[in-house]
Formats: structure tokens, sequence, C-alpha cells
């Protein structure tokens, strides 16, 4: 009887399935950790957070007045614009930027100087408040400065519209999956790999008649199984106990699914390079955290990229992780599909390329 290289794979991943459900480390960094961070941060959300809010100020709005001067000037606003009023009103739909900004000058025989018009809307929820009372700090301070007696004042009209709203969680948990995939594809693999190098198990398959692309199939399907049931339950108990959007049900939940497991097989690759160069397994988490920690703390995992230093925004933006929250928020949210997230895609098959062909390199068998 012929030997079959696909049922013996599969007795593999089997095998180092139940091996990772045994694990409490694997259990601990997949499951445990990404929900103690996700009721941390959904429960403190923003408070106490220095934060960069992106506005617009309408094309006809009045520019010729301290309102104006001090708002562009004013830390903690980022003017953007729009080419078209489409555009604009979309991006506001989605919660990318926090609202618009209209500045009226008032009759001269009107009782207020100037009028500002905040237009927002519910996907910005997580955003319009604390721009609000910003915008309302603001103009007391004119108002003080230029109207003591109070005779005058700025006043200051919010307009919301309701649209889908944008809660914490839907900021909190995709980056939490985000954190989950790379943990497990960097230090799992890691792990893995060397142990099973060092126990000798990987000489002992050569013994067989598998081949080792085989080994390296088997090992790793049962890393991807497991991860994607682990990004299976933190979605479903974020979209059932959290309110966590997922816009268009079943569908964005298969697109989210599908980026999961282009973004666990690219991390693999970063945990095939560190059971390659490891020479100990107390050299592994140094190597280790080299990778993950960097993008942890630039990926947008915990906080908005956009309040990070433009330098280091230039990094997060080419880091894997970052790219991967992107897409993760801009599907489950925005209702994007795969093809409207071809770039973040790209980006993380650029980096799958390059780690692959150093982990080919750099892999040991022995």
């Amino acid at each position: 009887m012929k030997y079959n290289q696909f049922v013996a794979m599969w007795a593999i991943t089997r095998a180092s399935f139940r091996s990772i459900t045994r694990n409490p480390s694997a259990v601990i960094f997949s499951f445990v950790f990404p929900f103690i961070f996700i009721l941390v941060f959904g429960f403190i959300g923003n408070n106490g957070a220095k934060q960069t809010f992106k506005i617009v100020i309408d094309k006809g709005s009045d520019t010729s007045n301290v309102v104006y001067k001090t708002l562009t000037q004013m830390e903690g606003f980022k003017i953007v614009s729009y080419t078209d009023e489409d555009s604009m009103q979309a991006a506001l739909n989605k919660g990318r930027f926090a609202g618009i900004v209209k500045i009226e000058k008032s009759t001269a025989d009107a009782k207020q100087p100037f009028l500002l018009l905040f237009k927002t809307a519910t996907s910005c929820n997580n955003q319009w408040p604390q721009v609000k009372s910003m915008l309302d700090d603001m103009l007391n301070k004119i108002s003080d400065k230029m109207y003591p007696n109070r005779n005058k004042y700025i006043s200051l009209i919010t307009d919301v519209a309701k649209v889908r709203e944008f809660k914490n969680i839907d900021f909190i948990l995709p980056g939490q999956l985000g954190f989950s995939l790379l943990s497990a594809g960097v230090f799992g693999v890691a792990f893995m790999f060397y142990n099973l190098r060092n126990t000798m198990v990987l000489k002992r398959f050569f013994a067989t008649p598998i081949h080792r692309s085989y080994i390296i199939l088997g090992e790793g399907l049962s890393r991807v199984i497991f991860q994607l049931i682990t990004a299976v339950v933190i979605i479903l108990v974020g979209y059932f106990a959290f309110g966590f959007t997922l816009i268009n049900g079943v569908e964005t939940f298969l697109n989210m699914m599908v980026l999961s497991f282009f973004g666990l097989v690219v991390f693999m690759g970063f945990g095939f390079v560190v059971s390659g160069v490891a020479t100990s397994d107390s050299t592994i988490p140094p190597f280790a955290n080299l990778i993950t920690l960097p993008q942890f703390l630039l990926g947008g995992t915990f906080f908005e990229v956009d309040n990070l230093p433009k330098t280091l925004q230039t990094i997060s933006q080419a880091l894997p992780l970052t790219n991967i929250n992107y897409a993760m928020r801009k599907i489950a949210f925005e209702g994007q599909s795969l093809l409207d997230v071809k770039f973040e895609i790209g980006i993380l098959m650029i980096w799958g390329i390059i780690i692959y062909a150093l982990a080919v390199k750099l892999f040991r068998w022995e």
C-alpha cells in the first residue's frame, strides 16, 4: 500500500492541535489576554487619553475672524479636507473624522458676533462629545477675552445625524483580534518548532516516509485551526456580549475570518524566523518581543495611530499589524469588502514574501 502523505500530515495536525489546547500559555495568549484588554479598555473608554481629532471646516465659513484663527491653531484638532461633498458625507457616516465646523458671522445688530455650527453623526460617538466640549471651552475663552461684560457671546449649535453608532468595542475588538493573531503566530510557532527540534521529534519524523514540507504543513495547520477558532470566539462574544458591529452580518464575519487567515499566515512567518535564530528556549522571548512589542504599541491596537508623532505614524503605517487592524475595522464597521481593503492586504502579502524568504534561509531542522 502506497504511503499517503496527506493522511500523515493530518495525523500530525490532530496531534499538534491537541498539544496546543493542553498548553496553558497558548490558551492565555489566544483567549484570556485579548478578553482582558477588551474588558479593561471597553470600560475605561478614552478617559484621560490625550487625543487629536480630525475636523472639517465648511467651505462656506467666515475665515476672517478670531474664532477661525484660534481653531486652526488649537492643539488637539487636525483640519482635514475632502474633494467633494459626497465623499465628505460618506466619510462622516463612517466615523472617519469627528465632524464639520461652520463659522458664520452674525448681522451687526445681533446679540452675538459669531455662530459656530458643528455637524456630526452618531458614527462619531467616540469623538464628537469630546470635540464639542473642546469647542465650548474655546468659545468661552474667546468670549471672556473679547466681551468681558458678557453683553455679547459666541454660541455653539450641534447637529448630530443619526447613523449607525460607533461604540468603543468597534475599535477595541479588531485590535485585540490582531493582538491574538500576532502573539499566536510569533510566540506559538517559535516555541513549537524549537521544542520539536530540541526534543528530537523532528528527527523521529525523518525516520518515517513523510516529506519535510508535510511536517511543516501539518504543524502549521494545527496552529491555523486553533487560532481561527479563537478568532470565531472573540468575534461572536464581542457581537453578542458587547454589541460589536458586524455591519453586513454573516458576510462581514466571513470576510473577517479570511483576513484573519491572511494575517495569521504572515505572522507565523515571523515565528519561523524566530525559531531559526533562537539558540535556546530562553532566547525566544527576547527575539519574539522585538517583533511583537513595537507592533502592539504602534499598530493601532490600543489607540488611534493619528495620536502618534508624524515620524512614528509613517513607521506604523508600514507595519503588518497596523494594516490588519485597519482592514478589520473597515470591514466590520464600514461594511467594506476584501477588495476594498486590497491595499492593506497587499502590504500583508509584501511582508509575507519578505519574511518567508528570510524564514527559508534561517529555518533549521536540527
